[in-house]
């Protein structure tokens, strides 16, 4: 199973990519995570943002695949323990379909987005930065992972 992490931002600090990367290259081949930058929506001074988030909606879409298993990260979708997220890898592993998950931009997922989700999952009740989202989600990945097969990570 591959696992596609398609979040809107780009140009992440060096420290960002380097704490994925750690995550990363822990994961085997049969659980990957990979990470696609989205370019942001347009947004300054008066700009319009459901047209900003349209158009990362847009961007979104045209790099999701007709098969994968679709999960929405959001603010107010269901707040997972690390067990239960394991729970939900092996589930994805046993439906034999790849898994996308989605990060919007600074106003999150467009409604269109999110409805298409098989699934919205919240990371924190906390308001995370974007590139922190990245490293604490490929961080428990690999927690699942350890979980999934045994491993003493997890204790």
């Amino acid at each position: 199973m591959k696992v596609r992490l398609l979040a809107v931002g780009t140009r992440m600090p060096a420290w960002v990519n380097d704490g994925v990367e750690e995550y990363r290259k822990r994961l085997p081949r049969d659980f990957s995570l990979e990470i696609e930058e989205i370019a942001p929506g347009h947004r300054g001074k008066n700009a319009d943002v459901a047209r900003a988030i349209a158009q990362e909606a847009e961007r979104i879409e045209t790099r999701l695949k007709g098969d994968e298993h679709i999960v929405a990260l959001e603010v107010l979708g269901k707040a997972w323990t690390t067990e239960h997220l394991a729970q939900e890898a092996d589930a994805w592993r046993m439906e034999g379909r790849d898994v996308v998950l989605l990060v919007g931009g600074p106003d999150g997922l467009s409604s269109e987005l999110s409805a298409r989700a098989h699934q919205r999952w919240s990371l924190s009740p906390l308001t995370l930065p974007h590139p922190v989202v990245r490293i604490v989600l490929a961080e428990q990945l690999y927690r699942a992972w350890t979980l999934m097969v045994g491993h003493p990570y997890h204790r």
